[in-house]
């Protein structure tokens, strides 16, 4: 049984792609993931341990991942790298959530992203073709590692999964789970220069000009014929 609440898409916006190997992958501006600015890239990493999926985000993104922004978009990164988002429950809600039965908890970065961007809840969830109805194209419905540790346990993270949609934490080494990368930045949208728009309306009257006349043209050619 699926459990799709609708997609929000309060604030996804696909700002550019970015090209990683020989393929293009979405730039998705996240502008108000728990009052934070962030850019997803839209790619799933191949299942790891927690350990390698940090370092393919943190240092490998960073080497070969090429950004190509949408004309209109600059991102001030303020001098932050990708790496992998955030997960967890807000401990002071645990109560409430084991008395409701219910783990749509969206107070972390992936927490915000899957359950209140993408509309996810407690449920049986693993449709990819669902998954990906938003700015997305390459989630898969399974689970993703988080950049969490345990505060007590310096051997377990925590991760999401969407079957059903859950956070939790278990070993960093015995679990293969994949990768997202997400990174910091301010996006601004730049308005088209006003000379740009002069110019582009001159030449749209242009071409009406010239329509009109070429259309003369033929009226006079066929009454003297």
């Amino acid at each position: 049984m699926f459990c799709f609440n609708g997609l929000a898409q309060a604030s996804l916006t696909t700002i550019g792609t970015a090209t990683y190997g020989l393929s293009e992958y979405n730039l998705i501006w996240d502008e108000d993931n728990n009052g934070q600015s962030l850019i997803w890239l839209d790619y799933s990493h191949t299942p790891s341990t927690w350990e390698n999926q940090k370092y393919w985000a943190e240092v490998i993104l960073g080497e070969v991942l090429i950004l190509n922004l949408d004309p209109g978009f600059t991102v001030d990164w303020n001098s932050s790298s990708w790496r992998l988002p955030t997960a967890g429950v807000d401990y002071a809600d645990w109560e409430y959530y084991y008395t409701h039965g219910e783990y749509n908890q969206a107070t972390s970065e992936m927490g915000h992203l899957f359950c209140t961007e993408l509309g996810l809840k407690r449920c049986l969830f693993n449709s990819t073709e669902k998954l990906n109805e938003s700015e997305f194209d390459n989630l898969i419905a399974s689970t993703y590692w988080s950049s969490t540790e345990s505060e007590y346990n310096p051997d377990i993270a925590w991760y999401l999964s969407t079957s059903p949609i859950s956070q939790g934490y278990t070993s960093k080494s015995a679990w293969q789970f994949y990768g997202l990368a997400v990174r910091s930045g301010q996006v601004s949208m730049v308005p088209m220069p006003g000379a740009v728009w002069l110019l582009g309306s001159g030449l749209a009257g242009l071409a009406v000009f010239r329509k009109k006349r070429a259309h003369k043209r033929f009226k006079k050619t066929l009454m003297y014929r």
